[in-house]
């Protein structure tokens, strides 16, 4: 068996980070991370019941098909998508205090779009009266928000907190991410790790029981200082022509196509709303035609109920479909089912074990992690602990979420695993961000795309206080892109440039600290120029050497330069001119710069103190003149027009006297040829 293979004497497993920019996490596990645990007697009977085990254990539980708004009380689902939340919420369901909440964050959203600053202001008067008066944990996790952002209200981190512990008492999911966050920055293992703990639950019941969920990774709208296209073209949803295609494809008849479109409306992807209904139709066209993802697909959505009546026995019929056609992790969804007893006579563990070592033996990541689930209960196999975590890494090395939950678990615990909270945080942060307020991201990129940047940059910032990266970046570029239009306020209307460079300076910082290099670059960008801060040599010096240590090429060349005038660092001509030889080694575009650079270095080395080194050290204060010269002179339009109308003058001369000269040498040829032509015959 495939098990047999696997050591313990060095387990590297890698963490699929949502990040693009950041760089992947490499945990190592040795002999000494490993507990010895005696395993317990084999248990093979198909009707033991695994309740026996610590019922936080219960890793076969039902997946929770519920609405994203009820996943996640509070969430704005209902304002950005109220055709999907009154298709599951009657309007006798609706509590009046809810509504109310509802009403003003919608006033909040809409005032943002149209710019309007004082109806801002009344619709956060209306959510603080919610929040203070009446109580309601949604209002003060909103208020929480808003002091930490600085909109509208003073930036106080104190209240910010305040309000997210009443919230999170209350219910408020999403201000227990905050607070979580808030721990983990701060290294307060003990107090994060409970709290990603209770997300990451709420997250992994949302996945699918045979294969893994597709990670609806938030888009980076922006590569380094620039905006990031083709992402953005990605993710247009029916207005993208490669999806016009595709569907032109499915709608002639192509199979591939049909699931392709289906799936993207069952999970949310390429900028397309989640469609239980056209993803059933398109699944169910599919395997009309032999699909076998589609097969499972429509296996997946009859044994959670999603969009159809919950029918366990026509789940298993379609998951033996697909199986049947070699789709091997169609085998995880009929061990589920057994491992249950749904849609079969009784509960089989023997069944549910050969079903997932079929999908194992396959290199299927979800039956390595079924595997893993059973040695870890003992469930018809002997109890192994230790083999557990193996296929646990196994599948957590293939991207499965799941088992790095479970590995979460058990550095959480000590069960297996030595206990390790901050590793443990760290495991359950990353599978807490695949949870239903994710769906803050697809609302952000939706504002984006047509033009709303401010409403974009509201949401991206309430992603950013939960701790995601990228919509940290995103909302920090933003600020240094849109200026004015990115509708910063503060305490009295919109931001001043100073609040707006703060506040990119914070959002950046903490994208700098989660792995993103061009953050960390752009932090020392803004300590060396003092842009929205203070100017610090020593701190750019920091900032550079983080994003250095990712392998940015931009910033080995920074310190070399640092380097070499001796500024933040020490005068060192030598270690100057290695960070240029790594700044090339990185990124061969970096060529010319590097070039000059290391002219400059053998000038200042060979002939200090001459005429050449005082005009090298005086082009950084030269160049903002030539460029002001350029921006305010050549670029003013009347100049611009008048500049332009020179340069076509002096182009038609050019070609005139060309064309003159031209004329005049050919005439001097033809001459010459007159002159020196033979006398006629006679």
């Amino acid at each position: 068996m495939q098990r047999h293979k696997l050591t313990l004497s060095l387990l590297i497993f890698s963490l699929l980070p949502l990040s693009l920019l950041a760089r992947p996490y490499f945990l190592i596990l040795s002999q000494e991370d490993l507990k010895d645990i005696p395993s317990s007697p084999t248990t093979t009977s198909s009707d033991v019941d695994p309740n026996e085990s610590p019922p936080e254990w219960d890793e076969f539980g039902d997946s929770d098909s519920k609405p994203e708004h009820e996943l996640d009380p509070g969430s704005w689902r209902p304002i950005f998508e109220p055709d999907a939340t009154r298709s599951s919420t009657s309007a006798s369901e609706l509590d009046p205090e809810m509504e109310q909440y509802y009403s003003a964050v919608e006033k909040m959203f809409s005032a943002v779009s149209d710019s309007e600053v004082r109806v801002v202001e009344e619709a956060v008067a209306e959510i603080e009266e919610l929040a203070t008066v009446k109580g309601n944990s949604h209002a003060q996790s909103v208020l929480g928000f808003l002091y930490g952002l600085g909109q509208i209200k003073e930036r106080d981190k104190a209240k910010a907190f305040l309000y997210h512990h009443f919230a999170a008492d209350g219910g408020s999911l999403q201000s227990k991410s905050a607070l979580a966050y808030t721990y983990y920055r701060q290294q307060m293992h003990e107090k994060a790790v409970k709290l990603y703990a209770e997300l990451a639950e709420v997250a992994v019941n949302s996945f699918l029981i045979s294969k893994d969920s597709p990670v609806i990774e938030p888009v980076r709208i922006h590569h380094g200082a620039e905006e990031n296209k083709e992402a953005l073209r990605k993710s247009r949803g029916e207005d993208d022509d490669v999806f016009q295609i595709l569907e032109y494809q499915a709608q002639k008849g192509n199979a591939g196509a049909m699931f392709k479109i289906g799936y993207f409306h069952y999970f949310g992807l390429r900028g397309l709303r989640r469609d239980h209904a056209k993803a059933l139709a398109w699944f169910s066209k599919a395997v009309e035609k032999g699909e076998p993802r589609s097969m499972e697909l429509l296996g997946e959505i009859y044994a959670r109920g999603a969009g159809v009546e919950r029918n366990y026995t026509k789940a298993l019929e379609w998951l033996t479909l697909a199986a049947k056609q070699q789709l091997y992790s169609a085998y995880n969804g009929m061990g589920y089912l057994y491992v249950k007893g749904y849609g079969v006579q009784k509960k089989n563990y023997s069944k549910a074990k050969e079903y997932f070592e079929r999908a194992a033996d396959h290199e299927d990541a979800g039956g390595h992690y079924n595997l893993g689930v059973m040695h870890l209960k003992g469930i018809g196999v002997k109890r192994d602990v230790r083999l557990a975590c193996q296929y646990f890494i196994v599948a957590a090395n293939a991207g499965q979420p799941k088992a790095f939950y479970q590995l979460a678990k058990m550095f959480h615990m000590g069960v297996g695993l030595k206990k390790n909270l901050p590793m443990a945080t760290a495991l359950y942060k990353l599978v807490a961000e695949r949870g239903p307020w994710n769906s803050l991201s697809r609302w952000a990129l939706e504002s984006y795309l047509k033009g709303d940047v401010g409403k974009a940059f509201l949401l991206y910032s309430r992603m950013a206080e939960l701790g995601y990266e990228i919509a940290q970046s995103n909302a920090a570029w933003i600020l240094d892109k849109y200026a004015e239009g990115s509708m910063c306020m503060g305490e009295s209307g919109f931001c001043t440039e100073s609040e707006r460079h703060q506040r990119a300076h914070s959002l950046w910082w903490q994208a700098s600290e989660q792995g993103n290099e061009h953050a960390a670059l752009l932090i020392g960008d803004a300590y060396y120029y003092g842009r929205g801060t203070e100017r610090d040599y020593e701190r750019a010096a920091e900032a550079y050497m983080h994003a250095k240590s990712q392998s940015n090429a931009q910033a080995m060349f920074n310190l070399g330069y640092m380097h070499e005038h001796g500024q933040g660092l020490p005068l060192d001509l030598h270690l100057a001119k290695r960070y240029y030889d790594q700044a090339l080694e990185i990124d061969p575009a970096a060529k010319l710069p590097v070039t000059l650079a290391l002219a400059s270095l053998w000038i200042r080395k060979n002939h200090a103190d001459s005429f050449m080194v005082h005009v090298i050290d005086s082009l950084p204060g030269v160049y903002p003149k030539i460029k002001a010269w350029v921006e305010n002179i050549i670029l003013e339009e009347g100049n611009a027009a008048i500049l332009t109308l020179f340069a076509c003058l002096l182009t038609v001369l050019y070609f005139r006297e060309r064309q003159r000269r031209n004329a005049a040498v050919e005439d001097g040829i033809q001459g010459q040829h007159i002159h020196h032509a033979p006398a006629a015959l006679n």
